[in-house]
């Protein structure tokens, strides 16, 4: 089954007929905002070009969640604010490092520590080597960009895709403080308490904490708990110092903790593995109630983030020197229930992957990976002042990762292939020094040793990876006024990258048996691989009036190359994977007055060497192979707009129809599963449409103020499976709308804020990932609907 692009025509149709249905988050809480007029819009400026700029002059397709947006949408993680920018979707994986962002219908899905993401996800003007680092929370927020299209010139390294900039609230001119407490239903809060201000003329500081605990929403029928909850808690320090009177510090630091039992793939079709309260309910397709399991080893995960930067901003006569030195640490840990039953790993006879209703004996298959990855990197660059003839930036980056993994994997013995007497045969020639034996005396072992292979022998094997990232590069950007309205665009960098990995996997099994999953041969493995490319970007801009332009650019992207460095590692993963590239073409155009702000673009962009997943079929478990799947190519229109319809309304809003399909794929050397060339199959993770409209209404009254925020959200169809395979049932997730809303009450010029909060009003069921092995899916917390509250003060 091929996916059929979605009608342009019909998005349209239905976009006016739901008033405009469009991004909810495109404007941004100014660094420094001033008001145009009394109920107007603030001015409002981003970093997406990295220096400060009007959000409307930027010649980028840029959406923003502002400050306000943030908090409105009562949702600390990517996974719940990605639904407010239509052009981004993300996949929700078992643990934070498996999970990953797409933009415009591209990303990258993998499990190898040697890859890096499509999607460069920036903190704080720091670079983040993997994308889940900035997953497990996010608070105190000033706003979050999002760059659509290739970001090669400016941000490089891992921006083939686009860009996640997320930025944090600094500390204040004057001593302010506030504690937010939000409660959720089924024991779910939310601590979060600040101060800020000056602790002398020349230097402010802030300090922020959080706590937050869930007990989950999954009921695990094995032991009557609940689970898919979370244990955070965080700091978040800054110092802002200004050394001189043209010269500011800014010094930050954070350490994030989290213990989340999540995130367990639910059983949504029948798997025949076992037959509890836990299987599904619905024997004709998806069992979208589900909300149970039967797992007698917990899926969780162990998070731990620490991070110091130093920002030094500098005047040189009129010019702008920048240095951004930062150090980072993420620590993460794995837990995972491979086998998805509590039935297992005790059954005295062999594994058969058939019906367990049918005499088929299921297997047990537990997994712990630990990993850490530790990265340093600095950023110089130098920005012209503006209001000449020419702006342009320049400056220097480089960046180092280096990370350690430790994988076991723990499963029941397997012999469906004849590898129980392959194993012995090796063990006795190896260990024992004994001739090629014949099958009758590695029988007569097996007999003499009392030895079996079945479902109750648990065997194992551990991987240990190590890996190594250096990227460096030069880069300009410039802007060249022709005249007043007339503006040519051009960008250069140079990167070099180089990428080495190690990897050793032995058995922990006496006799070397194989498991489920656990591949015979035991591994040593090394190689390294590097990597140059120049990436350049040429544009024009033209002032259509005071208040609009349009512009036209030509981007390219760049990802480094990588490895696929995993747990089943094999000969056909040694060969490096080559870079991947993209050439992005867009047209735009951006209006701004004091009630109304609209943004809109057209893009096309052709992605060679695409860095993606292929699945295989491993001893009956699903796994995973990195390469250069081929070409892709993503086109469509996006718009979104804010308007302040009376003083009390203001609607924003925003709508996305993307085309993402492989263009051609290339099958994969070695490969065991059929993957011919399929053109013109979607790309996984990528909603053809994706809309939203949010308004809110305020009522001012003599002693408070009234908010009422309501959103709805629509995404269409997902396909979930490998790039440039079929579309099945089992991978195609349904189109869903998610309404929520909240009502606030206002005290003392905002002061206090008391805000009831209403998810998922109409209690639609979803599926946001599909995991494999044909039953595996995940349902977020916000596919039920739940109510909650929040307080507010500010001191």
């Amino acid at each position: 089954m091929q996916l059929k692009p979605s009608n342009l025509h019909t998005c349209i149709t239905k976009a006016l007929a739901l008033t405009a249905c469009m991004t909810i988050g495109f404007s941004a809480n100014a660094q420094e905002a001033e008001k145009e007029e009394a109920q107007g819009f603030e001015k409002i400026t981003v970093t997406a070009q990295k220096r400060v700029e009007s959000l409307n002059e930027v010649p980028v397709a840029v959406s923003v969640l502002r400050e306000d947006q943030i908090n409105s949408a009562f949702s600390s993680n990517i996974e719940g604010l990605q639904a407010l920018v239509p052009s981004v979707s993300f996949r929700k994986g078992n643990t934070t490092r498996n999970s990953a962002i797409t933009i415009r219908g591209v990303g990258t899905i993998s499990f190898s520590v040697a890859a890096e993401p499509s999607v460069s996800t920036v903190v704080d003007g720091v670079v983040l080597g993997r994308s889940g680092q900035a997953f497990v929370d996010l608070y105190d927020l000033e706003r979050i960009e999002v760059l659509r299209g290739p970001q090669g010139t400016l941000f490089g390294k891992n921006a083939s895709a686009g860009v996640v900039n997320i930025t944090t609230k600094r500390p204040s001119d004057e001593f302010e403080g506030s504690f937010e407490a939000t409660l959720f239903q089924d024991n779910e809060y939310r601590l979060k308490t600040s101060v800020s201000g000056p602790l002398n003329d020349k230097v402010s500081g802030s300090l922020t904490v959080l706590k937050s605990q869930f007990d989950g929403y999954i009921n695990n029928v094995y032991n009557n708990q609940t689970t898919n909850g979370y244990d955070k808690e965080g700091v978040r320090a800054m110092l802002d110092i200004e050394a001189t009177d043209n010269t500011d510090i800014l010094f930050i630091f954070e350490n994030v903790n989290s213990n989340d039992n999540c995130c367990a793939d639910l059983e949504l079709t029948d798997s025949f593995r076992h037959d509890s309260k836990a299987s599904p309910n619905n024997p004709d397709g998806l069992d979208l109630e589900q909300r149970q399991i039967d797992h007698d080893f917990e899926t969780r995960t162990l998070d731990e983030t620490t991070a110091f930067s130093m920002q030094v901003d500098k005047e040189l006569g009129d010019h702008q020197l920048t240095s951004i030195t930062a150090y980072r640490s993420w620590n993460n840990t794995e837990f995972r229930e491979g086998d998805f039953t509590s039935t297992t790993g005790s059954i005295p006879f062999p594994v058969n992957f058939g019906n367990v209703n049918d005499g088929g004996v299921a297997f047990q298959l537990h997994d712990i990976g630990a990993q850490e990855w530790d990265q340093i990197s600095q950023e110089l660059r130098i920005a012209s002042p503006t209001g000449g003839a020419f702006d342009y930036q320049a400056g220097f980056f480089w960046w180092n990762q280096k990370s350690e993994r430790n994988f076991t994997r723990d499963a029941s013995c397997q012999n469906n292939g004849g590898q129980f007497a392959s194993a012995i045969s090796t063990y006795l020639v190896d260990v024992l020094g004994q001739a090629t034996p014949t099958d009758a005396e590695v029988e007569q072992f097996i007999s003499d040793e009392g030895l079996s292979c079945n479902a109750n022998d648990i065997v194992g094997a551990t991987a240990y990876m190590k890996t190594e990232f250096d990227n460096w590069a030069l880069f300009a950007d410039g802007k060249y006024h022709i005249n007043d309205d007339f503006r040519l665009l051009f960008g250069l960098r140079y990167t070099d990258d180089e990428v080495s990995y190690s990897h050793i996997r032995s058995s922990n099994d006496q006799y070397s048996r194989t498991g489920v999953g656990v591949r015979s041969a035991e591994t040593d493995y090394a190689g390294s691989t590097d990597k140059s490319n120049v990436s350049g970007k040429f544009g024009a801009q033209f002032d259509l009036s005071d208040d609009s332009m349009v512009y036209a650019t030509y981007s390219q992207g760049y990802k480094g190359p990588a490895f696929n460095v995993f747990y089943n590692m094999s000969d056909n993963d040694t060969l490096p994977i080559d870079s991947e590239t993209s050439d992005a073409y867009e047209l735009g155009y951006k209006y701004a007055s004091r009630n109304l702000i609209f943004n809109a673009a057209i893009f096309r962009t052709e992605i060679d060497g695409f860095q993606a997943n292929n699945s295989e079929l491993l001893d009956g478990v699903t796994i995973t192979r990195l390469t250069n799947a081929g070409s892709v190519i993503t086109q469509g229109i996006e718009f979104d707009f804010m308007w302040q319809a009376t003083d009390q309304l203001t609607l924003t809003g925003g709508l996305s129809n993307v085309d993402a399909e492989v263009d051609q794929f290339l099958c994969p050397d070695g490969t065991t599963t059929s993957c011919d060339a399929i053109s013109g199959t979607d790309l996984p993770f990528s909603p053809d449409l994706k809309y939203s409209l949010t308004g809110e209404y305020l009522w001012e009254l003599e002693d408070m103020d009234i908010y009422f925020n309501s959103s709805y959200v629509y995404t269409d169809e997902i396909y979930a499976g490998a790039p440039g395979a079929t579309a099945t049932p089992t991978d195609l997730l349904s189109d869903y709308a998610i309404i929520n809303a909240s009502l606030a009450f206002s005290f003392s010029d905002d002061d206090y804020r008391i805000s009831i909060i209403g998810k998922n009003l109409t209690d639609e069921s979803y599926i946001t990932t599909y995991s494999g092995d044909g039953f595996r899916y995940q349902i977020p917390r916000d596919a039920d609907r739940y109510f909650g509250v929040q307080l507010r003060a500010k001191f």
